[in-house]
């Protein structure tokens, strides 16, 4: 499937010459696309902590698998978190605001008490207190939420349009590098610790210790980096409002300057639908390659290892891309390369058990999708350009991107069931098809050329 012209294009304005690739790749020593590099891996560390990493501590400290199979509530946090985005967009923190500036200042608040959450969450014990565990936990979860969504706001209004697809790319891979270190990297560090004769508790909570810690390499980066000037400007914009004015305008004004939008209702459905095709198939990875007869042990080598590269290789390829090409013509490339890349799995259906071929698959598969992951959330800032609520509209783009991978893929398993491997791999590159004519829907209508810098 090519892309089709778009029929509001002026052929009397003369096309910017491409940026060469030694442009594109000088980017990203950018000190704004470094900065956001940084805070990707804070962002990215926290996660696990209160997500897989603790529910391996649980386990081994003997609590059933019923209650820990119910710890996966303590994760709503990330799913919500869009509903006090107003709060951070709208009200300042006492002594924080003043000192470092309105984005600045959320951020290191939200990192301190990011860390005093997992201190907390390493006082606790799995095997005596489960429910301090989970609450806990769920600090822990609602302060990485709450930095998340400043991070992302932070982000948008800091970079240039020129430097927000490589700021994601930075993002994604600092993102994944702080998961994996909050992930592999504790239980290497908990191995490390009972090897010197500390006791398994001990070394869990030191474990953890170790990772509030890290936790400071953000909030360096912030007490390094400089305020947006457009948070500035927001902030001089709402000076004379009362917070609760302030909250208000940020909760109803991401809604209504939306929709105020041409074809806004339609980019929405875009946003659903793109990354679907993705998550529809992503859903059946795990079971399809133990189907096949992979072992466990060739799915944490090849699928999470080899992946986890292929997705770092990806991202920073995203970035080049989007860079290079104009948003709408980087949309097309990582749309269909993410659809086609589903196609690699039907044909490992046939192969059987071979850990090249499988390590091929996975690396098309995680390499495309990082490139559409980047490409769409530079498309998704694009749409965020007004600071006086950036981190609220951002918040919200995300979770309506969410429903594709939480809800609509949950029919993924019925299918798989009913039609096998082959067939399944091929509804889900079909899948995509939706969302891409969406695209060509949106592009006709001069969509992207409309999307831009919204000014207070």
């Amino acid at each position: 499937m090519t892309a089709p012209e778009s029929t509001s294009a002026s052929p009397d304005k003369a096309t910017p010459p491409a940026p060469s690739w030694r442009e594109s790749l000088a980017v990203y020593l950018q000190p704004r696309v470094l900065i956001v590099l940084m805070l990707g891996f804070s962002s990215g560390l926290p996660l696990a902590l209160s997500g897989s990493t603790l529910l391996v501590w649980m386990r081994e400290s003997g609590v059933d698998l019923t209650t820990i199979g119910l710890f996966a509530l303590v994760g709503t946090p990330y799913t919500l978190k869009f509903l006090w985005a107003p709060l951070v967009d709208a009200l300042h923190v006492p002594l924080f605001t003043r000192a470092f500036g309105r984005r600045r200042g959320w951020l290191v608040f939200s990192q301190l008490l990011l860390i005093g959450a997992i201190l907390l969450l390493a006082l606790t014990d799995p095997a005596r207190s489960p429910l301090f565990v989970a609450l806990g936990a769920l600090l822990v979860a609602a302060m990485s939420s709450t930095q998340d969504i400043v991070v992302d706001a932070f982000r948008v209004e800091s970079l240039p349009e020129s430097e927000q697809a490589a700021g994601m790319a930075s993002y994604v891979a600092a993102y994944r590098i702080g998961m994996l270190i909050s992930t592999a990297g504790v239980l290497f560090l908990v191995s490390a610790f009972e090897s010197t004769g500390i006791g398994r508790h001990a070394a869990w909570m030191w474990g953890y210790v170790a990772m509030a810690a890290l936790v400071l390499i953000g909030t360096i980066t912030t007490l390094l980096a400089t305020e947006p000037e457009q948070s500035v400007r927001a902030e001089a914009a709402t000076r004379d409002e009362d917070a609760l004015t302030r909250v208000v305008h940020a909760a109803v004004g991401a809604f209504s300057e939306f929709l105020a939008r041409k074809f806004a209702w339609v980019a929405l459905a875009f946003v659903v639908l793109f990354k679907f095709t993705d998550a529809f198939s992503g859903t059946m990875t795990a079971p399809f390659v133990i189907d096949l007869g992979f072992t466990r042990n060739d799915y944490a080598a090849i699928v999470k290892g080899v992946g986890l590269i292929a997705t770092l290789v990806g991202g920073f390829a995203g970035g080049y891309v989007a860079r290079r090409y104009s948003l709408v013509a980087s949309l097309w490339i990582g749309g269909v390369l993410q659809a086609l890349s589903n196609l690699v799995f039907a044909w490992l259906a046939y192969v059987g058990v071979n850990q090249w071929a499988l390590a091929a698959a996975i690396s098309a598969e995680n390499f495309t999708g990082a490139i559409g992951t980047v490409i769409f959330v530079a498309y998704l800032s694009a749409l965020c350009q007004n600071p006086l609520h950036t981190a609220t509209q951002y918040a919200l783009l995300t979770a309506l991107a969410a429903v594709g991978r939480t809800y609509l893929s949950s029919g993924a398993g019925y299918v798989a069931e009913t039609t096998g491997w082959p067939l399944f791999f091929v509804i889900s590159m079909l899948v995509a098809v939706p969302s891409l004519i969406l695209l060509a829907w949106l592009q006709r209508r001069g969509h992207f050329e409309a999307v831009g810098p919204v000014k207070v």
